[in-house]
Protein backbone atom coordinates (compact mmCIF):
# COMPACT_ATOMS: atom_id res chain seq x y z
CA UNK A 1 0.00 0.00 0.00
CA UNK A 2 1.66 3.25 -1.13
CA UNK A 3 1.86 6.29 1.50
CA UNK A 4 -0.73 8.80 0.93
CA UNK A 5 1.18 12.39 2.19
CA UNK A 6 -0.88 14.84 4.17
CA UNK A 7 -0.79 18.40 5.16
CA UNK A 8 -3.15 20.74 7.10
CA UNK A 9 -3.48 24.18 6.41
CA UNK A 10 -4.34 26.74 9.49
CA UNK A 11 -2.88 25.16 13.27
CA UNK A 12 -6.64 26.36 15.14
CA UNK A 13 -9.18 24.44 17.20
CA UNK A 14 -10.29 21.70 14.92
CA UNK A 15 -6.74 21.06 13.02
CA UNK A 16 -5.72 18.29 15.56
CA UNK A 17 -8.69 16.34 15.11
CA UNK A 18 -7.51 16.22 11.54
CA UNK A 19 -4.19 15.06 12.29
CA UNK A 20 -5.48 12.49 14.66
CA UNK A 21 -7.59 10.87 11.94
CA UNK A 22 -4.26 10.91 9.55
CA UNK A 23 -2.10 9.15 12.57
CA UNK A 24 -5.02 6.65 12.86
CA UNK A 25 -4.54 5.54 9.30
CA UNK A 26 -2.39 3.01 8.12
CA UNK A 27 -0.97 3.99 4.51
CA UNK A 28 -0.76 7.88 5.41
CA UNK A 29 1.58 10.01 6.52
CA UNK A 30 1.17 13.70 7.85
CA UNK A 31 3.97 15.48 5.93
CA UNK A 32 3.51 18.99 6.21
CA UNK A 33 1.46 21.32 8.30
CA UNK A 34 1.18 25.50 7.70
CA UNK A 35 0.03 28.29 9.43
CA UNK A 36 0.61 32.35 8.93
CA UNK A 37 1.71 32.09 12.67
CA UNK A 38 5.17 30.50 12.36
CA UNK A 39 4.91 29.89 16.29
CA UNK A 40 1.78 27.78 15.96
CA UNK A 41 3.04 26.07 13.12
CA UNK A 42 6.14 25.03 15.30
CA UNK A 43 4.17 24.07 17.95
CA UNK A 44 1.79 21.86 16.15
CA UNK A 45 4.61 20.23 13.82
CA UNK A 46 6.09 19.32 17.08
CA UNK A 47 2.86 17.89 18.58
CA UNK A 48 1.83 16.28 15.67
CA UNK A 49 4.78 15.58 13.27
CA UNK A 50 5.37 16.97 9.86
CA UNK A 51 7.13 20.38 8.45
CA UNK A 52 6.21 23.39 9.68
CA UNK A 53 5.88 26.21 7.06
CA UNK A 54 4.17 29.59 6.98
CA UNK A 55 3.25 30.19 3.55
CA UNK A 56 0.90 27.37 2.26
CA UNK A 57 1.95 28.48 -1.45
CA UNK A 58 5.15 26.29 -0.95
CA UNK A 59 3.12 23.66 -0.69
CA UNK A 60 1.64 23.32 -4.57
CA UNK A 61 4.36 21.96 -6.26
CA UNK A 62 5.22 19.50 -3.66
CA UNK A 63 5.15 15.76 -4.96
CA UNK A 64 4.79 14.45 -1.76
CA UNK A 65 1.90 16.07 -0.36
CA UNK A 66 -1.34 14.19 -2.09
CA UNK A 67 -4.09 15.36 -0.01
CA UNK A 68 -4.72 18.62 1.75
CA UNK A 69 -6.81 19.50 4.84
CA UNK A 70 -7.84 22.94 4.78
CA UNK A 71 -9.03 23.92 8.52
CA UNK A 72 -8.06 27.80 7.97
CA UNK A 73 -10.53 30.89 9.01
CA UNK A 74 -13.60 31.05 7.00
CA UNK A 75 -12.89 33.67 4.28
CA UNK A 76 -9.42 31.66 3.31
CA UNK A 77 -11.02 28.76 2.07
CA UNK A 78 -12.36 29.42 -1.20
CA UNK A 79 -8.82 30.60 -2.60
CA UNK A 80 -6.76 28.15 -0.51
CA UNK A 81 -9.23 25.18 -2.18
CA UNK A 82 -8.95 26.99 -5.34
CA UNK A 83 -4.93 26.84 -5.64
CA UNK A 84 -4.69 23.41 -4.30
CA UNK A 85 -7.04 21.82 -6.45
CA UNK A 86 -5.78 23.85 -9.81
CA UNK A 87 -2.21 22.24 -8.99
CA UNK A 88 -4.10 18.51 -8.50
CA UNK A 89 -4.02 18.24 -4.97
CA UNK A 90 -6.78 16.06 -3.22
CA UNK A 91 -8.61 18.88 -0.73
CA UNK A 92 -10.92 18.26 2.14
CA UNK A 93 -12.13 21.54 3.26
CA UNK A 94 -13.90 22.50 6.83
CA UNK A 95 -17.20 24.03 6.80
CA UNK A 96 -18.09 26.57 5.28
CA UNK A 97 -16.62 25.80 1.73
CA UNK A 98 -16.44 29.32 1.49
CA UNK A 99 -18.15 32.62 2.97
CA UNK A 100 -20.53 32.77 0.48
CA UNK A 101 -22.44 30.73 -2.36
CA UNK A 102 -20.22 32.51 -5.61
CA UNK A 103 -17.03 31.67 -3.79
CA UNK A 104 -18.32 28.10 -3.21
CA UNK A 105 -19.42 27.83 -6.97
CA UNK A 106 -15.83 29.11 -7.83
CA UNK A 107 -14.33 26.22 -5.63
CA UNK A 108 -16.98 24.03 -7.07
CA UNK A 109 -16.03 24.76 -10.86
CA UNK A 110 -11.96 24.14 -10.23
CA UNK A 111 -12.69 20.44 -8.76
CA UNK A 112 -14.53 19.91 -12.10
CA UNK A 113 -11.37 20.65 -13.86
CA UNK A 114 -9.36 19.04 -11.23
CA UNK A 115 -7.01 16.15 -10.92
CA UNK A 116 -7.94 15.91 -7.30
CA UNK A 117 -11.39 15.95 -5.66
CA UNK A 118 -12.68 18.18 -3.15
CA UNK A 119 -14.72 16.90 -0.21
CA UNK A 120 -16.26 19.20 2.61
CA UNK A 121 -16.18 18.42 6.26
CA UNK A 122 -20.21 17.74 7.21
CA UNK A 123 -19.06 15.07 10.06
CA UNK A 124 -22.45 14.64 11.21
CA UNK A 125 -23.71 13.40 8.32
CA UNK A 126 -21.48 10.43 9.77
CA UNK A 127 -23.01 10.34 13.47
CA UNK A 128 -24.94 6.78 14.37
CA UNK A 129 -28.18 9.20 14.79
CA UNK A 130 -28.11 10.39 11.89
CA UNK A 131 -27.31 7.26 9.51
CA UNK A 132 -29.89 5.63 11.40
CA UNK A 133 -32.48 8.81 10.31
CA UNK A 134 -31.44 8.79 6.70
CA UNK A 135 -31.46 4.71 6.30
CA UNK A 136 -35.21 5.63 8.11
CA UNK A 137 -36.79 8.14 5.76
CA UNK A 138 -34.78 6.27 2.77
CA UNK A 139 -36.21 2.62 3.45
CA UNK A 140 -39.91 4.06 3.81
CA UNK A 141 -40.58 1.56 6.92
CA UNK A 142 -42.20 4.68 8.90
CA UNK A 143 -44.16 5.91 5.71
CA UNK A 144 -43.75 9.26 4.27
CA UNK A 145 -41.76 11.89 6.59
CA UNK A 146 -43.71 14.86 6.63
CA UNK A 147 -42.25 17.37 9.03
CA UNK A 148 -39.23 18.16 11.34
CA UNK A 149 -37.17 20.45 13.37
CA UNK A 150 -34.29 21.50 14.42
CA UNK A 151 -32.90 22.95 17.74
CA UNK A 152 -29.19 24.41 18.40
CA UNK A 153 -28.70 26.24 22.03
CA UNK A 154 -25.17 26.94 22.09
CA UNK A 155 -23.09 29.44 23.78
CA UNK A 156 -20.47 31.76 22.35
CA UNK A 157 -18.76 34.29 24.81
CA UNK A 158 -16.96 37.65 24.04
CA UNK A 159 -13.80 36.10 24.86
CA UNK A 160 -14.55 33.75 22.44
CA UNK A 161 -14.35 36.35 19.54
CA UNK A 162 -11.95 38.36 21.28
CA UNK A 163 -9.58 35.70 20.69
CA UNK A 164 -10.24 34.96 17.16
CA UNK A 165 -10.73 38.47 15.66
CA UNK A 166 -11.71 37.19 12.28
CA UNK A 167 -15.15 35.95 13.73
CA UNK A 168 -18.54 37.80 14.14
CA UNK A 169 -17.59 39.69 10.84
CA UNK A 170 -19.34 39.43 7.73
CA UNK A 171 -16.19 39.83 5.61
CA UNK A 172 -13.86 37.16 7.37
CA UNK A 173 -16.93 34.34 9.14
CA UNK A 174 -19.11 35.20 7.01
CA UNK A 175 -21.96 35.51 8.93
CA UNK A 176 -22.74 34.35 12.42
CA UNK A 177 -24.19 31.26 14.31
CA UNK A 178 -26.01 30.23 10.78
CA UNK A 179 -22.42 29.75 8.79
CA UNK A 180 -20.48 28.58 11.65
CA UNK A 181 -21.80 26.62 14.57
CA UNK A 182 -25.72 25.77 13.14
CA UNK A 183 -24.76 25.06 9.74
CA UNK A 184 -24.33 21.72 10.66
CA UNK A 185 -27.88 21.11 11.67
CA UNK A 186 -28.76 22.91 8.84
CA UNK A 187 -26.91 20.86 6.48
CA UNK A 188 -29.10 17.84 8.20
CA UNK A 189 -32.41 19.17 7.35
CA UNK A 190 -31.98 19.71 3.79
CA UNK A 191 -30.26 16.22 3.47
CA UNK A 192 -32.99 14.46 5.66
CA UNK A 193 -35.49 16.45 3.09
CA UNK A 194 -34.50 17.04 -0.48
CA UNK A 195 -34.96 19.63 -2.97
CA UNK A 196 -35.62 22.74 -1.40
CA UNK A 197 -38.82 25.17 -2.56
CA UNK A 198 -38.50 27.75 -0.36
CA UNK A 199 -36.89 29.25 2.72
CA UNK A 200 -38.67 31.84 5.10
CA UNK A 201 -36.51 33.36 8.48
CA UNK A 202 -34.73 36.04 10.56
CA UNK A 203 -31.76 36.78 12.24
CA UNK A 204 -30.88 38.83 15.48
CA UNK A 205 -28.46 39.62 17.56
CA UNK A 206 -29.65 38.85 20.74
CA UNK A 207 -26.75 39.13 23.34
CA UNK A 208 -23.57 39.80 21.79
CA UNK A 209 -24.70 43.13 20.06
CA UNK A 210 -21.61 45.79 20.30
CA UNK A 211 -19.21 42.59 19.54
CA UNK A 212 -19.96 41.12 16.50
CA UNK A 213 -21.39 42.26 13.47
CA UNK A 214 -23.19 39.24 12.61
CA UNK A 215 -26.22 37.46 14.11
CA UNK A 216 -25.98 35.06 17.40
CA UNK A 217 -29.42 33.63 16.54
CA UNK A 218 -32.12 32.83 14.36
CA UNK A 219 -35.01 30.70 12.68
CA UNK A 220 -36.53 29.24 9.32
CA UNK A 221 -38.80 27.32 7.67
CA UNK A 222 -38.20 25.40 4.98
CA UNK A 223 -40.35 24.38 2.76
CA UNK A 224 -38.91 21.04 0.82
CA UNK A 225 -40.28 20.41 -2.30
CA UNK A 226 -41.93 17.04 -1.34
CA UNK A 227 -44.10 19.14 1.21
CA UNK A 228 -42.25 18.28 4.07
CA UNK A 229 -41.91 21.49 6.41
CA UNK A 230 -38.67 22.25 8.35
CA UNK A 231 -38.55 24.32 11.25
CA UNK A 232 -34.80 25.38 12.53
CA UNK A 233 -34.15 27.54 15.70
CA UNK A 234 -30.40 28.09 16.52
CA UNK A 235 -28.65 30.47 19.10
CA UNK A 236 -25.34 31.26 20.42
CA UNK A 237 -26.96 33.28 23.43
CA UNK A 238 -27.92 30.39 25.30
CA UNK A 239 -25.57 29.93 28.88
CA UNK A 240 -24.52 26.26 28.04
CA UNK A 241 -23.82 24.26 24.69
CA UNK A 242 -26.59 21.41 24.99
CA UNK A 243 -26.75 18.80 22.40
CA UNK A 244 -28.83 19.53 19.36
CA UNK A 245 -32.33 18.28 18.64
CA UNK A 246 -33.81 16.81 16.02
CA UNK A 247 -37.38 15.99 15.64
CA UNK A 248 -39.09 13.88 12.54
CA UNK A 249 -42.10 12.95 12.25
CA UNK A 250 -43.33 10.28 9.70
CA UNK A 251 -46.47 9.06 9.11
CA UNK A 252 -46.24 6.07 11.40
CA UNK A 253 -44.05 7.19 14.10
CA UNK A 254 -41.76 9.94 15.26
CA UNK A 255 -37.91 9.74 15.38
CA UNK A 256 -36.30 12.13 18.17
CA UNK A 257 -32.57 13.17 18.95
CA UNK A 258 -32.05 13.78 22.17
CA UNK A 259 -28.41 14.10 23.94
CA UNK A 260 -27.46 12.13 21.37
CA UNK A 261 -29.37 9.02 21.52
CA UNK A 262 -32.25 8.30 18.66
CA UNK A 263 -35.34 6.90 20.02
CA UNK A 264 -38.73 5.63 18.10
CA UNK A 265 -41.96 7.22 19.35
CA UNK A 266 -44.77 4.94 17.63
CA UNK A 267 -48.40 3.64 19.50
CA UNK A 268 -47.63 5.39 23.11
CA UNK A 269 -43.97 3.89 23.53
CA UNK A 270 -41.01 5.27 23.30
CA UNK A 271 -37.74 3.00 21.88
CA UNK A 272 -34.11 3.61 22.21
CA UNK A 273 -32.79 2.79 18.50
CA UNK A 274 -28.50 4.21 18.94
CA UNK A 275 -26.92 5.75 21.35
CA UNK A 276 -23.27 7.32 20.99
CA UNK A 277 -20.26 5.22 20.71
CA UNK A 278 -18.05 4.87 23.89
CA UNK A 279 -15.22 5.42 23.70
CA UNK A 280 -13.33 8.53 24.45
CA UNK A 281 -14.95 11.78 22.08
CA UNK A 282 -12.26 13.96 20.01
CA UNK A 283 -12.71 17.58 20.53
CA UNK A 284 -15.50 19.21 21.69
CA UNK A 285 -18.48 17.24 22.58
CA UNK A 286 -20.96 18.66 20.67
CA UNK A 287 -18.85 18.59 17.76
CA UNK A 288 -20.26 15.08 17.22
CA UNK A 289 -17.82 11.76 16.70
CA UNK A 290 -17.94 11.69 12.98
CA UNK A 291 -14.31 13.63 11.91
CA UNK A 292 -12.29 10.78 12.20
CA UNK A 293 -15.03 8.59 10.21
CA UNK A 294 -15.07 11.40 7.31
CA UNK A 295 -11.43 11.76 7.00
CA UNK A 296 -11.12 7.65 6.47
CA UNK A 297 -13.69 7.81 4.54
CA UNK A 298 -12.65 10.73 2.26
CA UNK A 299 -9.05 8.81 1.92
CA UNK A 300 -10.56 5.49 1.21
CA UNK A 301 -12.48 7.15 -1.75
CA UNK A 302 -9.09 8.69 -3.07
CA UNK A 303 -7.12 5.50 -2.53
CA UNK A 304 -10.15 3.55 -4.30
CA UNK A 305 -10.39 6.48 -6.90
CA UNK A 306 -13.82 6.77 -6.42
CA UNK A 307 -15.69 9.95 -6.41
CA UNK A 308 -16.53 11.18 -2.55
CA UNK A 309 -19.72 11.96 -1.79
CA UNK A 310 -19.86 15.37 -0.05
CA UNK A 311 -18.63 16.77 -2.64
CA UNK A 312 -18.23 20.85 -3.60
CA UNK A 313 -22.34 20.59 -4.66
CA UNK A 314 -23.52 18.93 -1.55
CA UNK A 315 -21.42 21.47 0.37
CA UNK A 316 -23.01 24.16 -1.30
CA UNK A 317 -26.41 23.36 -0.28
CA UNK A 318 -26.28 24.67 2.98
CA UNK A 319 -24.86 27.67 2.16
CA UNK A 320 -27.98 28.18 0.13
CA UNK A 321 -30.12 27.58 2.80
CA UNK A 322 -28.11 30.11 4.76
CA UNK A 323 -28.57 32.68 2.12
CA UNK A 324 -32.12 31.96 1.62
CA UNK A 325 -32.60 33.13 5.39
CA UNK A 326 -30.52 36.34 5.40
CA UNK A 327 -32.08 37.21 2.31
CA UNK A 328 -35.84 36.50 4.10
CA UNK A 329 -34.45 38.24 7.28
CA UNK A 330 -33.93 41.16 5.21
CA UNK A 331 -36.70 41.74 3.03
CA UNK A 332 -39.61 39.20 5.35
CA UNK A 333 -40.55 37.64 2.69
CA UNK A 334 -40.13 33.96 1.51
CA UNK A 335 -37.11 33.63 -0.73
CA UNK A 336 -36.22 30.65 -3.05
CA UNK A 337 -33.43 28.65 -1.84
CA UNK A 338 -31.01 29.21 -4.42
Amino acid sequence: MSTLGAAIIGCGSIAPLHAKAVASMEGAKLVAVADSHPAHAEQFAREYGGEAVYDYTELLGRADIDIVHICTPHHQHAQMAIDFLRAGKQVLTEKPMAVDVPSAKRIAEAAAVSKGQLGVVFQNRYNDTSVRIKQTIDSGILGGLRCMKGVVTWQRSEAYYRDSPWRGKWATEGGGVLINQTIHTLDLLQWFGGEIASVKGSVTTDVLDGVIEVEDTAHACIQFENKVRGLFYGTNAYLVNSPVELELVFEQGTLLQRRDCLYLWQDGHETLLCKPSSGKVEGKSYWGTGHQRLIHDFYTHIREDRHFWIDGTEGIKALEVIAGIYRSSASASPKPAK
